[in-house]
C-alpha cells in the first residue's frame, strides 16, 4: 500500500507545474486575508495543527529604517509551520537526516506593487524521500488557492 500512495504521489508531482526554481507557487487574486484564511483551513483540513505563523512583512516594516531599507516590499506576508507526525515518520525512517526539513512551511505574500496578485506556495524539496511531503504541500497549497 505504501508504494501505491508514494508512486501516486510521485505522478502527480511530476504533472504539476511549477516555477522549476525549488518553489511552487500560485498567484491568486482574491483578499490577502481570505487567503490566510484559506491555508489555515487547507492545513487543519489535512488533520494538522498549526506550530507557528511567522510574521514577516510586519517584521520587514517595523524593521525597515533600523537596516537601511528604502521600499516597502511587501503588503502583508507570513509563513505557516507545521508537521505531520505520519508523514515525518515516513520520511525520516528513509532517511534521519530529512529531520532538518521538519516543520513544514507554506507562506502567502502580496508585493507592495500596486494591483499585486497573492501568492500562495512552498520551498520544493529536491529529495526524493520527500515526495510525500511535497505531495502534501502541493495539496494544502491548492486548496488554499481554490484549485
Amino acid at each position: 500500500m505504501r508504494q501505491t500512495i508514494m508512486g501516486a504521489c510521485a505522478a502527480l508531482l511530476l504533472a504539476t507545474p511549477s516555477l522549476g526554481d525549488g518553489f511552487y507557487t500560485v498567484d491568486v487574486d482574491a483578499d490577502f486575508e481570505d487567503i490566510v484564511f484559506n491555508v489555515e483551513m487547507a492545513i487543519e483540513n489535512q488533520g494538522l495543527v498549526i506550530d507557528d505563523v511567522s510574521y514577516v512583512g510586519q517584521m520587514l516594516d517595523r524593521t525597515k529604517e533600523d537596516v537601511g531599507g528604502e521600499k516597502d516590499l511587501f503588503t502583508d506576508a507570513r509563513i505557516f509551520s507545521f508537521c505531520s507526525a505520519s508523514l515525518s515518520r515516513e520520511v525520516m525512517e528513509a532517511k534521519l537526516r530529512n529531520i532538518q526539513f521538519c516543520p513544514y512551511n507554506v507562506y502567502v505574500y502580496q508585493a507592495a506593487e500596486e494591483g499585486a496578485p497573492v501568492v500562495v506556495g512552498y520551498r520544493e524539496f529536491n529529495e526524493p524521500s520527500m515526495r510525500s511531503i511535497n505531495y502534501l504541500l502541493q495539496q494544502i497549497v491548492a486548496e488554499a488557492a481554490g484549485d
